[in-house]
């Protein structure tokens, strides 16, 4: 048995490929629910997860939650559910998700998760598509989506809600009707469950994941427990995640990212603590102490704006502090990006800096976030280096990686020990990296999906003689570290045949505290343009400073002085770029993007196509002479 080398034993930029005659080693498990399983036989009493209860977090032991997945698994047979049949969940994360996920798959079916934020259309989409014969529903809201749709997929047989009132026509049950059922089915077919959990390999189906669809309708990855415990066995092996850790999540476990830190969590038998919203998230940092936390750039995004704002807004001399700290951290990230030692004067500007305001700054983040977090993980888009950079200065670790569904998740990642900011970070050992002659990533691994579900030609054109290609245009520099410059289909081609990777300056936009969303536009044409939405509360106060008060985002999009402020912003981006880099015209977006809208995928990129077509009449107006 080959063991997932160490990344010690690694050369990152000259990966070795797995020899297909000799398996890898996933330490005796075949599955994912058989990791699970072993925390509980060995330390049952340990606390496996934290869930919110009242006012406080609440401990669930692994033995709590065993019960709980094996009532599910049960009730599950009882209903008739047959093996290798594809059921759906369709709720917020949460423990009760997680659960079902490993009731489903421990019975030998595979779990197909719906984001919580799809219209009834687009759940329609999945169930049909998948073939799906139940689903799970969080609540009354999500059973609505479905209900409305029930006459467009007539496979679904059950549906199984979370929590709320009993149905009162018998259309779905609850979920602790289910586990009863399967707690009065336990003697009668418990060697029923246990033949089902031992039939299943490395290469059984675990989960069907959806694209997020930004580049057509989405499309049902298939992903194998062995993926998953290779995903598991080689994050732990660089250090990832630890067993002491405590990690908040809150990422929809529809995403990849999810579900590959869910597997993680089975594996090494840390603590997970669930959120209970994105809105709430925190106040549930300060109130679960997390040791690590997951996120999209969205989140960051957001809470450094919230610092801008409040440093520039603080008035006399704490703004005119804070500006000046923020500009020498400007010009020191620039020298460390540019690995050159600070000296001189600037050397003692950053001392003081960092005494004044930075470590005020600091103490803010660390209360806010627990007191206890050793890092975040960031993914599912790119971050933007400026951001990084100051959350590294208010000591605040951010490490970027990288991945794909198809690729079962994160594939590169920085670390603790060597985080270059810039980079998403070195590959995970075990699975190799190459870039195409056009600049494309490929990657090639035991992380790969077998293919799209019942998408042959798909296939065919994603993977191709082993490599994922993956649309993703990057570099490997000397240290082994990978860099995303852009999406392939993405890449602005002006009408003088220069080549221009939009994300970069779209990230480089959303650094700007009063800019909420941006992007940027050109291909084929003369000059590029840039359609921005606003930071609302921002866009008011420019307006109050001038005496007067505005709430309505129509109004704030066109008043005067908010348009010079995004003027400003825009010629001070245009300062520092080559001519044909430059933003010539743009329009400001008086909503903004979000998943409601369209524009928004649920892990919050923005789809460009729906962007474009949404506002054709107003791009069309960019380009009149």
């Amino acid at each position: 048995m080959q063991t997932v080398p160490s990344i010690e034993k690694v050369n990152p930029r000259m990966q070795q490929k797995q020899s297909s005659s000799n398996p890898i080693d996933y330490h005796g498990l075949p599955s994912i629910p058989h990791a699970f399983l072993v925390h509980a036989d060995k330390r049952p009493q340990a606390v496996a997860a934290r869930i919110k209860k009242g006012d406080a977090y609440q401990d669930i032991t692994w033995a709590a939650m065993t019960e709980q997945v094996e009532s599910i698994a049960l009730g599950l047979l009882d209903l008739g559910i047959l093996p290798h049949t594809q059921i759906c969940i369709l709720s917020n994360t949460s423990l009760n998700w997680a659960s079902a996920d490993l009731g489903i798959v421990s019975i030998a079916c595979v779990t197909v998760p719906i984001y919580q934020s799809n219209t009834a259309d687009e759940c329609a989409y999945v169930i049909n598509d998948s073939k799906s014969c139940a689903i799970f529903v969080e609540d009354l809201k999500q059973y609505e989506k479905i209900k409305q749709v029930r006459h467009l997929i007539p496979e679904l047989k059950h549906i199984i809600m979370f929590s709320g009132a009993p149905s009162p026509d018998g259309d779905y049950i609850l979920l602790d009707t289910l586990k009863q059922r399967g707690r009065e089915q336990q003697a009668k077919r418990s060697n029923e469950y246990k033949n089902r959990l031992h039939s299943l390999t490395p290469d059984s189906l675990l989960t069907i994941i959806y694209t997020s669809g930004t580049t057509g309708a989405p499309k049902g990855a298939l992903i194998t427990h062995g993926c998953m415990l290779y995903q598991a066995i080689a994050g732990s092996q660089i250090d990832l995640v630890r067993p002491e850790d405590d990690q908040l999540t809150f990422l929809p476990l529809a995403h990849v990212l999810a579900k590959q830190l869910e597997c993680l969590w089975f594996y090494l038998g840390h603590t997970m603590s669930f959120a209970e919203s994105v809105d709430k998230l925190v106040q549930n940092m300060a109130e679960a102490k997390p040791t690590i936390m997951v996120a999209v750039p969205r989140i960051y995004e957001k809470v450094y704006a919230k610092i801008i704002s409040g440093g520039i807004e603080s008035g006399g001399i704490k703004a005119l502090l804070f500006k000046w700290a923020m500009n020498v951290e400007a010009r020191v990230s620039h020298l460390e990006s540019n690995h050159t030692p600070l000296n001189g004067l600037l050397e003692i500007e950053w001392k003081l800096a960092q005494k004044l305001v930075f470590s005020k700054i600091a103490d803010k983040l660390k209360a806010l976030f627990g007191g206890r977090l050793r890092y975040f993980v960031s993914g599912g888009a790119p971050l933007a280096p400026k951001i990084a950079y100051f959350f590294r200065h208010a000591n605040v670790n951010i490490l970027e990686g990288y991945g794909m569904t198809e690729s079962s998740g994160g594939n590169c990642i920085n670390r603790l020990h060597f985080n270059k900011i810039g980079t998403v970070g070195q590959v995970f050992p075990g699975t190799e990296i190459r870039i195409a002659e056009d600049g494309e990533i490929l990657i090639k691994g035991p992380c790969l999906m077998t293919g799209y579900y019942n998408k042959p030609q798909a296939t065919e054109d994603t993977l191709v003689n082993g490599w994922l290609h993956t649309g993703d245009i990057g570099e490997i520099d000397s240290d082994g570290c990978l860099k995303i410059t852009d999406r392939k289909k993405d890449i602005i081609v002006t009408a003088s045949g220069k080549k221009v990777p939009p994300q970069e300056i779209e990230n480089t936009l959303k650094t700007y505290p009063l800019l909420s969303q941006a992007i940027v536009l050109g291909d084929k044409m003369k000059y590029l343009v840039a359609l921005v939405t606003l930071n609302q509360e921002g866009a008011a106060k420019i307006v109050s400073n001038q005496g007067g008060q505005e709430q309505d985002p129509a109004r704030l999009a066109a008043h005067p002085a908010v348009k010079d402020a995004v003027s400003k912003i825009i010629d001070m981006y245009n300062a520092k770029v080559a001519s044909f880099e430059q933003i010539k015209r743009f329009a400001i977006v008086a909503q903004d993007f979000t998943q409601e809208g369209g524009e928004l995928t649920p892990s919050l990129k923005v789809k460009r196509k729906v962007v474009t077509e949404k506002y054709k009449d107003i791009i069309a107006t960019l380009y009149e002479s």
